[in-house]
């Protein structure tokens, strides 16, 4: 079965599609506007190209942009890959592209789909993006709340400071941290609710350190493991893998993480390997062998936080509770 491969870019208003029919070096490109009647168009002149089965759309990521014309193929039957932008903008290197227009990119997304053959994308769960929804405007509200203490404590220090002002910003800074409060029970009452993620949310706060925040950003950004097929795997997309740094004859080589992967995770989990090196048995007792060995307390706290996100890759794929012992756990019902 013959496969077209269609590259889509998106914009706020418009989308470029582009695609090749096999064995002809002619690449067509149209625009669209992004709403009703360009998906309907779009779809008319994608069957008049080949059935859904033998089409496979691939569109970036960008914002929630693509949302909807990606539910709309979904639906429709055809074969849709989400990328991540990074990908894409790494190939657009690799191939010494940089120019950047809507048709240059939509080429260029479809060349990708050609060579690298992306996953096919799977819409997921109600709760998911109900989830991330909350997350991110709690992350929000967190920023601006690091934004007014900063700006409250600079104002603090000058001696002709306005009492009304200064007013204002700490009854500012109250509402936001009641804000962030009442939004993180909002989030741990949606994830004792009754939704298709509920067994994950049962094994994921099993594990002593993970809290509900960090069930929350497990479940969101990993779809709940789905997009991690091993430990490793989920380690490295919450950019916690550390990696050497060393070129030629160099000896001044060390190991880092970070520069990729999934930030807020990252940071959720190194967060969160404060209390479970605490309070988990068994990361407690690996923590303080690290400290023992000479280990920095931030390098054993990312030590620590990579150990969790194992634990918590196998509690979830295995639905299995947390178990200290490693003995035999029956399957969470």
């Amino acid at each position: 079965m013959r496969i077209h491969y269609v590259g889509i870019d998106i914009a706020l208003k418009t989308v470029t599609v582009a695609w090749q029919v096999p064995e002809s070096p002619t690449v067509t490109v149209i625009e669209i506007p992004q709403n009703k009647i360009g998906y309907e168009d779009l779809l008319k002149k994608l069957k008049q190209l080949a059935h859904p089965e033998q089409i496979h759309l691939v569109m970036e990521a960008t914002s929630t942009y693509w949302m909807d014309i990606a539910y709309v193929l979904y639906e429709t039957g055809f074969q849709v890959s989400v990328v991540n932008p990074s990908q894409v903008k790494y190939f657009a290197k690799m191939r010494l592209q940089y120019a950047k227009t809507d048709a240059i990119d939509a080429v260029l997304l479809m060349q990708y789909a050609q060579l690298q053959q992306p996953a096919y994308w799977t819409p997921p769960p109600e709760i998911c993006e109900q989830l991330r929804q909350y997350l991110t405007y709690r992350q929000q509200l967190i920023e601006m709340q690091t934004q007014v203490r900063n700006q409250l404590h600079a104002l603090k220090q000058n001696p002709k400071a306005n009492p009304e002002i200064l007013l204002r910003m700490t009854q500012r800074l109250e509402a936001l941290s009641f804000e962030i409060k009442q939004l993180a029970k909002d989030i741990d009452n949606l994830l004792h609710a009754d939704h298709d993620w509920a067994t994950a949310v049962e094994c994921l706060m099993s594990i002593p350190g993970i809290s509900t925040i960090s069930t929350a950003w497990l479940l969101v950004a990993t779809h709940c493991f789905e997009r991690c097929d091993t430990p490793e795997q989920a380690v490295a997309f919450a950019g916690l893998a550390p990696h050497p740094q060393q070129s030629g004859s160099s000896k001044n080589s060390y190991r880092s993480i970070g520069g990729g992967g999934h930030q807020p995770l990252r940071n959720t989990l190194y967060m969160a390997s404060a209390p479970a090196s605490r309070f988990n048995p068994i990361l407690k007792a690996y923590y303080d062998k690290l400290l023992a060995r000479g280990k920095p307390k931030k390098v054993a706290r990312c030590a620590v936080a990579r150990k969790l996100i194992h634990m918590a890759w196998a509690c979830v794929t295995k639905q299995r509770l947390f178990n200290p012992d490693f003995q035999q756990q029956p399957h969470v019902a």
